[in-house]
Parts: structure tokens; sequence; C-alpha cells
């Protein structure tokens, strides 16, 4: 096998997971999600977990661009340095604010599907509850071998060549 074909194998695994998130987080929202004051206590619930990682994530973008200037120039020159670091340093920081997205918003519709479950039997909360864990887990891990290995590929058969 060539190693063009090894590095591919992480974005092909990153793009399998985020399909497989999809799947499960398309079934979890699927699921009765109770009565409708538990729906209305889950709005809220959700609403306040959005607003948590908007505010979070307009005071790490200052930060992730400051970083990615000071990685660029710190990277301009020498043998083994790039500034195409810094963007290695957004794309990891992009992914991580979809992931991190992602993840919440398939959690909150889970928390309240798993709630409403558990009135009906163990065993259809669990279900709820561990594919809304699977697509959240599969929600972080497939966007970082996809970021990985997308730029390693990048790099090793387009930037940098040997």
């Amino acid at each position: 096998m060539n190693e063009t074909l090894l590095i591919a194998m992480g974005p092909i695994a990153g793009v399998l997971a985020l399909l497989y998130a999809l799947w499960k987080a398309s079934w979890v929202k699927k699921q009765d999600p109770g009565t409708e004051e538990m729906v209305k206590i889950a709005g809220y619930i959700q609403d306040g977990a959005m607003a948590f990682l908007s505010s979070e994530y307009k005071v790490l973008a200052i930060f992730v661009v400051i970083v990615a200037a000071l990685l660029g120039v710190a990277n301009m020159s020498g043998e083994a340095q790039s500034p195409i670091i810094a963007l290695s340093f957004v794309v990891g920081a992009v992914a991580s604010g979809l992931a991190g997205y992602f993840g919440m918003r398939v959690a909150t519709n889970s928390n309240v599907r798993t709630t409403a479950a558990a009135r009906n039997s163990l065993t259809e909360a669990l279900q709820n509850s561990l594919s809304g864990g699977a697509a959240t887990g599969m929600s972080l891990g497939g966007p970082a071998l996809l970021r990985l290995g997308g730029l390693r590929l990048l790099y090793r058969t387009v930037l940098f060549p040997e």
C-alpha cells in the first residue's frame, strides 16, 4: 500500500465517523421528547447551552486570531518552519468548535429523550443515551481524523512533496 493511500485513510475514516454521527443524531431526534413540560425545560437548557457556546466562541475567536498570527510570524523563516502552521492551527480550532457545537446539540437533544424513554423502560433509556453518546463521540473523533489526515495529505502531496 502506498503512503498517499495510507494518509488518505484518516480523512476517509473521519468522513465515515461523521456519517455515523449524523445517522445516530437523526435517530435520537426522532425519539419521543416527552411531555410538553419536558420539552419546554429541554428548550431552556438547549438555549442556555447554545448561549454559553456563543459567548465562549466569541472569546476563543480572538484568541485563535492572535495565536495564529503569532504562529505565522514565528514560523516565517527557517528550514523546518512554515507560516502554514498558522493555517493548521486555525483549521484545528474551527473543526474543534464545530465538533463542540454539534456535540452540544446532540447531547441536549439526547438528554430529554433519554429522560422520556426512562418513563417506559431502562432499555429504551439506554438506547437513547448510548446513541446520543455515540453521535457526540463520533462528532469529536471524526473531525479530528478529517483535519489531521486532510492536512497531512495536503502537506505531503501538494505543498511539500518529496
